[in-house]
């Protein structure tokens, strides 16, 4: 049940047992949920998205994310990474692991937060705000079950491809011999698009996926699987990225590999892939990040199409997670994006060894 922000601040302001929606020494200062993760005693793999708004906030006040679980207050999302960022417009977003309450505090610039706490913080020196809200019933995130991982389904939209696209969960099934579709349609005279994440950080590993013929893709649309951490933006938020893209131009070669920031010569590799059915593959270990891509030939019989080893500035885990998504790309120049036919990519499986 997904839960507009006026809902919420009605649960804020009545529905929390000897909580407000917020407790502040700055009244100009205020905090507002507008997605909060479902209600669960405790998960210390699964992680859903917390966002909302902040007004009143002073240049180099940060936000700091607590989730409840056994009667404790936990920081999130990691030790190392406390702090959560406001964005332009006063928005705030980062992943937690669930728990039956979450909080979030608007701190001053050299605040320390705790690890652990009994009680939130209310007129604690360096504390300029505090609201809490009870976890949700069910979660406003949708989620789907593929290849024994649950991934969450992306519903709000994105700027990735150069235009706001839509997303829409209905974009993402699962058939019934297990295999994962991702398509791009158009809706309401817009085309709308998909994408997937885990709910949970593998980090260093192997990852392998194999996915079907996407040789006939249209060349406005984007194939990518790539990581992504939304609790830092340090390490280029732990981005690494394999893509099949021509980029809106039918000339171009269709794949490539990139290790965020793409820009150095040295964190790129550009390539054809060829028809039929592909398997990807990360190898992602300390100080070396490796991406193949293969064509199947056969159930045991591949043949190397690519190849690329990073070495330099590849990131460390943190609470990154594995995504895939298909959108359509839209040129700086142009006013409209350029996508002539619906888009579908078929994932196989996926696969995970530490």
């Amino acid at each position: 049940m997904r839960l507009p922000a006026i809902s919420l601040a009605v649960i804020l302001l009545h529905g929390l047992a000897g909580c407000r929606r917020t407790t502040t020494q700055n009244t100009a200062a205020e905090i507002l949920f507008t997605q909060v993760p479902e209600r669960s005693p405790g998960n210390q793999i699964k992680q859903d998205v917390m966002e909302g708004t902040v007004s009143g906030a002073k240049q180099g006040q940060r936000l700091v994310i607590y989730s409840q679980s056994g009667g404790l207050w936990w920081l999130q999302p990691l030790l190392t990474a406390p702090f959560t960022s406001i964005l332009p417009g006063g928005i705030w977003r980062n992943e937690t692991h669930v728990g039956t309450s979450y909080a979030v505090l608007l701190v001053e610039a050299g605040f320390h937060p705790a690890a652990v706490l009994e009680k939130l913080p209310r007129n604690e020196k360096g504390v300029v705000a505090v609201a809490v809200s009870p976890g949700q019933e069910k979660s406003s995130s949708y989620f789907v079950d593929f290849s024994g991982y649950t991934w969450r389904v992306r519903w709000k939209p994105s700027t990735r491809g150069g235009t706001s696209n839509p997303y829409k969960p209905e974009n993402v099934f699962v058939d019934r011999k297990g295999a994962l579709h991702l398509r791009i349609i158009k809706r309401e005279e817009q085309w709308t698009c998909s994408e997937i994440n885990l709910t949970r950080s593998l980090g260093y590993g192997t990852y392998v996926l194999t996915v079907e013929d996407t040789s006939k893709l249209d060349p406005s649309a984007v194939f990518g699987t790539f990581t992504w951490d939304y609790s830092t933006d340090q390490q280029s938020n732990r981005e690494f990225d394999f893509n099949i893209a021509r980029w809106g131009d039918p000339q171009n070669k269709n794949a490539e590999f990139a290790l965020q920031p793409s820009l150095m010569p040295t964190n790129f590799s550009r390539f054809a892939a060829p028809a039929g059915r592909l398997q990807y593959t990360v190898v992602w270990e300390p100080g070396t990040l490796t991406l193949t891509l293969a064509r199947m030939n056969g159930p045991q019989d591949t043949s190397m199409v690519a190849k690329h080893v990073f070495t330099s500035e590849v990131p460390t885990p943190g609470f990154e997670s594995f995504r895939m998504t298909l959108y359509a790309y839209r040129k700086p120049n142009e006013k409209i994006t350029r996508l002539e036919h619906p888009a579908e990519v078929i994932v196989d499986k996926f696969e995970y060894l530490p």
